[in-house]
């Protein structure tokens, strides 16, 4: 069955309809296309467009296929256009005369519209629930590890001492800007097309507040032109999803690096590992890699709408049934990402003794030994000089600063006394640094506190 025909004379090629046809991934959104019709029949006879009796047969119906579709009594079939023409089509055989009317007061144009919206924001709500379940691993490891030291890094090179608790702070914050993200195109979209028609509105006499409401909706949209050939939320949502997993990929590089036999720092559970194929000694970090692979896939969709829409006049034109197929994969993409990252980093096992070790040797306690020579009173950049010349010379002797004599310390700088030793332990170096107004560990307890208020 075809929504439109009866200006033509011919048959429609059989790869046009092929080409043209759109159910093979449309049918994706059944459920959301259904509740539409179902809030759009209600509508229609409260205005007394339809009878009450055809809105019950309607409504009846609609519930039938749903059910039937969801227990696969029911199968999608390709002689069908999209998901609409499907559902009427199966209305119509079930109900008769009264199916025929599903359609009144309204376009493909609002009805597409409708049910992407629809379904872009029930996908919304449920990515939310994923991010907020990685937000609460993330504030678990924080809470965990207030005393694993590790080094931090700038430059991949060896910076500063901190903690593992301030280091998965850092992706707690990135992760609750993408929350935020989510929260925000939820709802900016969150406007009800139906009532556009196909780019003018209708004559029927519509209540389209009523609609919206029964489909929790703020309202409905104000410009029935941008209403149908507005994609934006599209736009947003997958340039929400492509910074979700740029955030993914940076914290898999991460794993995968500290994976690595020279630095040790974790042990990725079994269960989220590999072998080789030749290789039985190996254990590799393909699920990381995977993750983090899959985010060029996630760009390459936010490219393709962009390019889709880029031409477009107003108002709804057939190039727009291109932003379903990438957004679904994109969607299930990040869905899958989420929750493996999260079983992934919440079996991980942290090698606190190496983190520490590889954070004592690497001199990140040389800024604590500038900022000690600035409290003696040496000012900051003789203080830097200085103690550059006591790295080079311990990279000379292969030790570490805390491993050198005071005489050696004297030797280059009078000003070291015997606390010089307090003063870049590693202790001191991460639990007396001040952040955000207050010392090491007080401050990550601040941190950690404001992070589950915003849970």
């Amino acid at each position: 069955m075809k929504l439109w025909g009866g200006r033509f004379t011919k048959e429609t090629n059989q790869l046009v309809h092929n080409f043209n046809a759109s159910l093979s991934f449309d049918q994706k959104f059944y459920h959301q296309d259904i509740e539409g019709s179902i809030a759009h029949v209600k509508m229609l006879a409260k205005q007394g467009i339809l009878t009450t009796e055809d809105r019950d047969a309607i409504i009846e119906g609609l519930e039938g296929i749903r059910r039937d579709l969801e227990s696969g009594a029911l199968v999608f079939t390709a002689e069908h256009e999209d998901i609409h023409s499907f559902v009427e089509a199966v209305l119509t055989e079930r109900i008769g005369d009264a199916g025929k009317r599903l359609h009144t007061g309204r376009s493909r144009n609002d009805q597409v519209a409708l049910d992407m919206k629809l379904y872009t924001r029930d996908e919304i709500d449920e990515l939310d629930g994923l991010v907020k379940a990685l937000l609460e691993e993330l504030l678990k490891l924080m809470e965990e590890n207030l005393d694993t030291y590790m080094p931090g890094f700038t430059h991949l090179q060896k910076a500063q001492p901190i903690t593992l608790a301030h280091h998965m702070g850092a992706y707690f914050e990135m992760f609750y800007r993408d929350r935020t993200r989510l929260s925000d195109i939820r709802k900016r979209m969150n406007y009800c097309p139906l009532g556009s028609g196909a780019l003018a509105g209708t004559t029927y006499p519509l209540d389209r507040e009523y609609t919206a409401e029964l489909l929790g909706f703020e309202g409905p949209a104000l410009n029935s032109m941008d209403s149908v050939a507005d994609r934006d939320y599209v736009i947003e949502l997958l340039s929400a999803l492509s910074t979700i997993s740029m955030h993914l990929s940076r914290f898999c590089e991460e794993i995968i690096i500290w994976n690595t036999n020279e630095y040790q720092f974790v042990e990725i559970d079994d269960s989220y590992s590999t072998g080789s194929s030749i290789m039985p000694q190996k254990k590799n970090p393909d699920i990381a890699e995977l993750i983090r692979g899959k985010t060029g896939r996630v760009y390459g969709a936010l490219v393709s709408i962009l390019t889709t829409m880029k031409g477009l006049p107003l108002a709804y034109n057939k190039d727009m049934q291109e932003d379903k197929e990438m957004t679904f994969d994109a969607i299930d993409t990040v869905k899958g990402c989420l929750a493996l990252f999260t079983g992934m980093i919440s079996t991980m096992t942290f090698k606190k003794d190496a983190m520490e070790a590889s954070a004592k040797n690497g001199f990140t306690n040389a800024t604590d030994a500038a900022d000690y020579l600035v409290n003696h009173g040496v000012a900051f950049r003789d203080a830097h000089g200085i103690v550059g010349q006591l790295v080079l010379y311990c990279i000379g002797k292969g030790i570490a600063l805390d491993e050198m004599s005071l005489e050696e310390f004297q030797a280059i700088s009078p000003v070291f006394e015997e606390d010089i030793y307090d003063a870049i332990s590693m202790e001191t170096c991460v639990k007396k640094r001040m952040t955000i107004g207050a010392p090491g560990q007080e401050a990550m307890k601040r941190v950690i506190e404001a992070c589950r208020e915003r849970l």
